[in-house]
């Protein structure tokens, strides 16, 4: 067994396996803590619980006028990664290739060019972003391993995708054996790096975003306070 094979077979499916057992854990954790009954009437007009959390899902996208020009820059940076690194995994041809093989679906490709640009901007928001952690006062006083090794197994796959990308996707998907095993074998390893750490760190934000921000979103409503 090679390295690409190790990356597609048993490395793969262990990473796959801890990815969704771990996430699961982590849900049923979070979803089993205590909670006591509010017990006081909700204020007259309120919401309801739903709603309550629906909005404060959606407001949480961006930030209040009080703070927007002290957080611009931020914002924006943000944004960049997030939609960056959306249309990277969710718009190359052989990523979504690779989710065929896995699930089944399939949808259309968007262009490689569209492609190189998310790429190089999702890699340059994550280098600002490290730089603006390191030499901020407060945020590197807040700064834990946590996030270098979040940011470290974010930034790799992306690194590893590019060195991986030495021809056009249509060439890629038109061979049946692959040219450049070691780049794709490393990409495929790091990408399962991920995986395996997504359930563990902070990285984790991206599915409990929205169970922290629609619990303030239900208090708040109950109280009749905006989210």
């Amino acid at each position: 067994m090679d390295l690409l094979e190790f990356a597609r077979g048993p490395a793969l499916v262990f990473a796959l396996a801890v990815f969704v057992l771990g996430t699961l854990w982590r849900l049923i954790g979070i979803l089993r803590l205590p909670r006591l009954r509010d017990r006081s009437p909700a204020r007259e007009g309120a919401a309801s619980p739903a709603a309550g959390a629906l909005h404060a899902i959606v407001r949480g996208m961006w930030p209040r006028r009080a703070f927007a020009a002290t957080t611009h820059f931020a914002t924006f940076n943000g944004y960049a990664f997030h939609v960056g690194l959306a249309l990277v995994f969710f718009g190359y041809a052989p990523h979504i290739a690779f989710v065929r093989r896995l699930t089944g679906l399939s949808w259309p490709a968007l262009p490689d060019a569209v492609m190189y640009v998310a790429a190089g901007v999702t890699i340059a928001s994550l280098l600002v972003a490290l730089v603006w952690r390191l030499t901020d006062p407060v945020r590197r006083t807040i700064s834990n391993a946590d996030d270098l090794i979040s940011w470290t197994v974010t930034f790799l796959p992306l690194l590893t995708g590019m060195a991986a990308t030495a021809e056009p996707s249509a060439a890629i998907l038109a061979r049946n054996q692959v040219v450049y095993a070691t780049p794709l074998a490393l990409h495929l390893l790091s990408a399962e790096l991920l995986l395996i750490w997504f359930p563990f760190g902070k990285l984790m934000h991206a599915v409990l975003f929205a169970f922290s921000r629609g619990a303030t979103g239900v208090r708040f409503s109950h109280r009749g306070v905006e989210a």
